[in-house]
């Protein structure tokens, strides 16, 4: 599987978030333990937690789509270090799982629709990147952009119209 496939997952996730009233964010997590010498993968990826955003449901702030799903891989691993895993997200997280994504030391973030009014990872912040913290990251912005635009899109032109 590629970007692309992981996030079409995300995508379904969000989907799910729609289902239930909530505004459609989903988000997987990818683990691939590698070799930290020769950088060479020990075993396939695979899908270890998936999750939709479920602030509403939950009355939880911390509800984020990609902060349950790192919730999650957390536990199936019983870790607090993602070090080994990519989180997949159909928006550019905010400030709050940007943090998360630090503290939980993952590889790479991959995200669809960028956030202008709180991606923390390339819009208006670069938390990924600071280098004043120890913990820095990759990102890949922009993948399935224009299929996780038009979900939020098409969701709150639905809330408005009601």
């Amino acid at each position: 599987m590629n970007d692309e496939d992981y996030m079409r997952l995300a995508i379904a996730e969000a989907r799910r978030a729609e289902s239930l009233g909530e505004v459609p964010i989903g988000a997987v997590v990818v683990y691939e333990p590698i070799d930290r010498g020769t950088r060479r993968p020990l075993a396939e990826p695979r899908v270890i937690s998936r999750a939709c955003n479920l602030r509403e449901t939950t009355k939880n702030p911390a509800g984020h789509a990609e902060f349950l799903a790192m919730q999650e891989a957390a536990r199936v691993l019983d870790a607090w270090r993602l070090s080994d895993c990519t989180v997949y997200v159909t928006l550019e997280p905010c400030i709050m799982c940007a943090g998360l994504m630090h503290q939980s030391r993952i590889a790479r973030c991959v995200f669809g629709a960028p956030d202008p009014k709180a991606g923390a990872v390339g819009t208006l912040y670069q938390v990924n990147a600071d280098e004043r913290l120890n913990h820095t990251f990759e990102v890949t912005p922009g993948v399935l952009a224009d299929e996780c635009s038009a979900l939020l899109r098409d969701f709150f032109a639905n809330k408005r119209k009601k």
